[in-house]
């Protein structure tokens, strides 16, 4: 029998199916959730997330305050990984819409409110928390004027406080936008990556399919004094005469104690062009495009600078050097040696063991592992598969990606650790704290802000449940293909030092300067590269706006990784020439140092950009957030500038020829 020709039939068949498939399919939608149609009068029920606010970045329930309750009882939708980090809690609502159907409801009537409940309303209210309230995947979104331009938001207020008053005023009374593009089911073929699940269309699904398709969703709050007595002959969804919201604060419903509070809304269908590919356009609208390209340009100016150096170094001296040493013959390469200098006088010392082997070993493992998570994750978002409509998609991606690239971690820590010892010994304690190392510090951390939160009662805090959930994640997948690749660096081909080391080391000149003056003032070229994506990254973590401009990202990711493996080199080739062979962890930190320029533009940003911050507790979740990302910085740009040093210090000393 042939098999081959049989292999090549299978070839043939896979190849003509994949063509049919992709005949089939006219376009494809990868942002978002599956599409959902509705017709008309279908009932479409509102979903409710946690509080939020920017004033204390504390999450609460929206269950903890006097709010209707659905008539079936609080429900809770399953949440990923993400989600559960972020502190979101999605929960029903008992906000019904009725597909093209426009129509005023009653909702409920509370009973008086306590002296707790208006407690927690007024201090909910001076806080500026935020009710977040999704539709068919949507959060709503609200426009307010602000200095005469135009602002969206998503989410509406729990209250207002009015200018110059001591009085807080409640939001019952919402009017609902809800756009809709009628779905004729032909022309696109939908993939989902949402909360959904994941599915191409067929031609049947379409034809049922046919029908409304939600594309937009609005809200307009406002604050209405009702008569408690009428309002309680209601039940939940009768009908209610429209309203128009109140101008006068005595048509507000005040918050004060016996006061009974009804809550009503409003909901207008309208019909949109917008496609349904196209809906979170309207949330995802980048602003400051000239922002961006201007920090990619003054990246690009960095590196060429850079490169200019590093040029002139090769070229210039390095070849220079290598070619006139390599032209002489064997007694002038003899009476030549006694007379160098420079980098070439450091030739016995520079493949010398660095103090704390292990530490360095452990930590450029780790660094490898965040590295690639922070690769992948982002060349996977610009692609347009890390959808915002996917809460919590990314925050999951990158922690499955982390756990699965222990591997290339404990390879590469352990081939290192053999490298420098030039034996196998010790490598399981290496491959363990490789894995333990930076999950430890992530732990500790995360574990003191969990107090805090715990004891403010926010649904921030991350519950036990998901604490053994990590934890055996961590340990079932992590740690095992940690101890895989240190294994696998135990066999793989050791790396030879191009020259031998002395017995004795040699004594180090006295500097004018200390070394680590240079070594922190090179992270300033790194930290110029990132920083204004830095601003946007954290106005969308703690202001709450989108960032979905992960080409940029991407972009300035690369020009990063350039950039630190240049000053690393430069740096290196800096100390060498001052006859300095203790270059490992200098060439570590001269780019890892960028670390601490982030953490300090964290913090002054926190001090200028976050003053509506308030309290420690707020402050003290802000720095520990802050220290674990400029910790996962410090590893990951140290490792690039590190492995790009050894490789040139191995080169450049690989063409010299001295016994």
């Amino acid at each position: 029998m042939d098999y081959s020709l049989i292999s090549k039939r299978k070839c043939w068949v896979a190849f003509i199916y994949v063509a049919i498939v992709l005949n089939a399919c006219n376009g494809f939608y990868l942002p978002g959730s599956y599409m959902r149609t509705y017709s008309t009068n279908e009932e479409i029920y509102a979903k409710v997330n946690s509080l939020t606010s920017i004033e204390t970045e504390l999450p609460f329930s929206y269950y903890s305050l006097p709010y209707c309750k659905p008539l079936k009882g609080i429900k809770k939708s399953a949440e990923n990984l993400g989600e559960l980090l972020m502190g979101d809690q999605i929960d029903n609502s008992p906000y019904r819409f009725r597909m093209n159907a426009n129509e005023s409801i009653f909702l409920c009537t509370t009973q008086p409110l306590s002296e707790h409940e208006v407690k927690l309303l007024k201090q909910r209210t001076r806080d500026l928390y935020q009710v977040n309230m999704i539709l068919d995947n949507l959060p709503a979104m609200r426009y307010a004027q602000q200095n005469g331009v135009k602002i969206q938001w998503t989410g509406f207020p729990v209250g207002y406080t009015p200018p110059n008053s001591n009085e807080d005023y409640i939001i019952n009374h919402l009017k609902f936008t809800v756009k809709v593009h009628e779905y004729e089911g032909t022309g696109v073929e939908i993939i989902g990556t949402g909360e959904e699940g994941m599915g191409v269309m067929s031609e049947a699904e379409k034809k049922k399919a046919s029908g409304y398709e939600i594309v937009g969703f609005e809200v307009v709050p406002c604050s209405v004094k009702y008569n408690p007595e009428e309002m309680a002959k209601l039940h939940m969804y009768d009908s209610v005469g429209s309203v128009s919201c109140p101008m006068q604060l005595d048509q507000s419903q005040i918050i004060r104690e016996q006061e009974r509070v009804s809550f009503t809304y409003q909901v207008e269908f309208v019909k949109s062009d917008i496609r349904w590919p196209s809906r979170w356009d309207a949330y995802l609208r980048m602003e400051g495009a000239r922002v961006h390209w201007f920090s990619i340009l003054n990246s690009l100016m960095v590196i060429f600078f850079l490169a200019g150096i590093v040029f002139v170094i090769f070229l210039r001296t390095v070849r220079r050097d290598l070619t006139r040493y390599e032209e002489l013959d064997k007694e002038a390469q003899a009476q030549m040696n006694e007379e160098l200098s420079g980098w070439k006088l450091v030739v016995g010392d520079v493949f010398r063991e660095p103090n704390h082997p292990k530490l360095l070993c452990v930590m450029i493992g780790d660094g490898i592992q965040i590295t690639g998570m922070a690769v992948v994750t982002i060349v996977f978002a610009a692609l347009g598969f890390m959808s915002p409509a996917s809460r919590g998609m990314l925050l999951t991606g990158m922690i499955i990606l982390y756990l699965f690239l222990g591997t290339g971690a404990g390879y590469v820590g352990v081939r290192l650790w053999r490298t420098i010892k030039g034996t196998t010994e010790g490598w399981r304690s290496v491959s363990w704290s490789i894995a333990c190392f930076f999950p430890g510090i992530v732990f500790i951390i995360l574990t003191a802000l969990n107090f805090i939160l715990w004891g403010s009662k926010s649904t921030g805090a991350i519950p036990i449940s998901l604490y053994f959930i990590l934890l055996s994640l961590w340990f079932c997948v992590s740690v095992p293909l940690t101890l895989l690749g240190g294994l696998l660096g135990t066999r793989a081909v050791p790396i030879e030092y191009p020259v031998r080391t002395n017995q004795i080391p040699r004594e180090i000149p006295a500097r004018k300067y200390p070394s680590w003056l240079l070594v922190l003032g090179a992270g300033t070229l790194p930290f110029g590269t990132l920083f204004i994506e830095l601003f946007f990254i954290l106005s969308s973590i703690w202001l709450g706006r989108f960032y979905y401009v992960f080409g940029f990202l991407l972009v300035v990711l690369l020009l990063l990784v350039v950039v630190c493996a240049e000053v690393s080199v430069v740096l290196t080739y800096m100390h060498l020439c001052v006859e300095d062979w203790q270059w490992w962890w200098k060439a570590f930190y001269a780019s890892g140092s960028v670390a601490l320029y982030v953490f300090l533009y964290s913090i002054n940003y926190l001090v200028f950009d976050l003053q509506s911050l308030s309290g420690p507790v707020s402050a003290i979740l802000y720095l520990g957030y802050s220290l674990i990302m400029a910790i996962a910085i410090m590893l990951s740009t140290g490792t690039i500038g590190f492995l790009m040093s050894f490789y040139f210090v191995h080169y450049l000393f690989s063409s010299v020829k001295i016994d």
